[in-house]
């Protein structure tokens, strides 16, 4: 559901899709930090191109939207073809990849194919030479659905913590472990 909070930040309409409100502000500085020079060469926020749709009023009616913009009455529950092919493309170059969170609602089996495909990617991935990580507990629950968790670099059940960790946050467990080791 991140996804929808950073498309309305971009002012694409997102339908009935889960948007954090409280989170576009943040959401649209942190487009406005990808767009301009940055001190990591490759850095990309990508977004989906396309989604699979359900209606907000019967969600077994659903259907592919080859679009980025999603109309009201419908909200996005998964990422399209064209999505996976491209985020498929870019895991499988990647020498690392760092994933959290589920690309849609993949409890639901119409609406797991993203997530599966992406974490068949980070699979498939690790055995071409890639150091990966997938942390969170509905990441887990991914990889496990796609059969992969034992193709995998890392797993880790923080995903929370994981992400702080990534983002320079102090976390005790670790600064308890670095000061032990240098005593």
């Amino acid at each position: 559901a991140m996804a929808y909070t950073f498309l309305k930040a971009r002012e694409i309409e997102v339908g009935d899709s889960l948007v954090e409100e409280d989170r576009i502000a943040t959401a649209y500085n942190l487009l406005q930090v990808a767009k301009n020079p940055h001190p990591y060469k490759k850095l990309q926020f990508l977004l989906p191109e396309d989604h699979v749709i359900a209606s907000v009023n019967n969600e077994s009616e659903y259907k592919v939207h080859n679009e980025v913009s999603i109309p009201r009455g419908w909200k996005g529950v998964d990422i399209g073809p064209e999505t996976i092919a491209r985020y498929r493309e870019l895991i499988l170059g990647a020498k690392t990849v760092f994933w959290n969170g589920p690309m849609g609602i993949f409890e639901k089996d119409p609406f797991a194919k993203g997530t599966i495909e992406i974490a068949r990617a980070v699979a498939e991935a690790t055995e071409r030479g890639a150091f990966t990580v997938v942390g969170g507990g509905d990441s887990i629950a991914a990889i496990d659905k796609a059969g992969v968790t034992d193709k995998i670099s890392h797993v880790s059940t923080g995903g929370g913590a994981s992400l702080e960790y990534l983002g320079g946050i102090d976390l005790p467990g670790i600064t308890a472990l670095s000061k032990a080791k240098k005593k």
